[in-house]
């Protein structure tokens, strides 16, 4: 079960309401999310300019596919940091940096875990660990199909249609993957929590 904080409740709204196409909450999302994103986005690309262009890049994917977040997957945040995180590499694949800033991108993989992990406590790490254990043996239930077009829409930030043509499988057999496995997952959470 993820931890359900004020915090990532309040998150979890903006992005229903984002979804809807709501702007005042994209804003209200914008404002409580954008500088620790930033940081993410800075510890990957080290240069500002580069940074602003992950985020604008990162919240454009929020508002066109905050439908596709999921809350038995991941918290909001967590979400948000995969976004970045992907948005970030996907600028130093592009080559927008130095050859040197591109070596520095495998010093620490996933620096968002690192800064997360300095600020919390113990309590909140161990129901982080169950949780990633839990998602973990849910995942290992879907099909591979499933498991694998579920990968690639959260956590590597793909549309629908982008899963489609990396999977080379018709759009609709691609929604219809992503669709039960999530339905796959939201049974495994619920008999989990009985």
């Amino acid at each position: 079960m993820l931890i359900k904080s004020p915090e990532n409740q309040r998150l979890a709204t903006l992005l229903q309401r984002v979804a809807e196409r709501d702007h005042a909450s994209f804003r209200q999302l914008y404002d409580l999310t954008a500088a620790h994103l930033y940081g993410v986005a800075m510890r990957f690309v080290r240069q500002r300019e580069l940074a602003d262009d992950v985020l604008q890049d990162a919240f454009i994917n929020v508002w066109q596919h905050a439908g596709s977040y999921a809350a038995p997957l991941s918290t909001p945040m967590t979400w948000l940091i995969s976004i970045v995180r992907n948005k970030s590499l996907d600028h130093l694949r592009k080559g927008k940096l130095e050859g040197d800033t591109l070596v520095a991108r495998d010093d620490n993989p996933h620096p968002e875990a690192e800064q997360a992990a300095e600020h919390a406590d113990p309590l909140e790490l161990l129901t982080v660990a169950m949780e990633k254990r839990e998602l973990g043996r849910c995942l290992a239930q879907l099909e591979p199909a499933q498991r694998q077009s579920l990968a690639l829409a959260y956590y590597e930030g793909l549309s629908h249609s982008e899963i489609a043509s990396h999977l080379q499988v018709p759009l609709g057999t691609a929604k219809a993957w992503v669709r039960r496995a999530l339905g796959r997952l939201r049974l495994c959470y619920e008999a989990s929590q009985v």
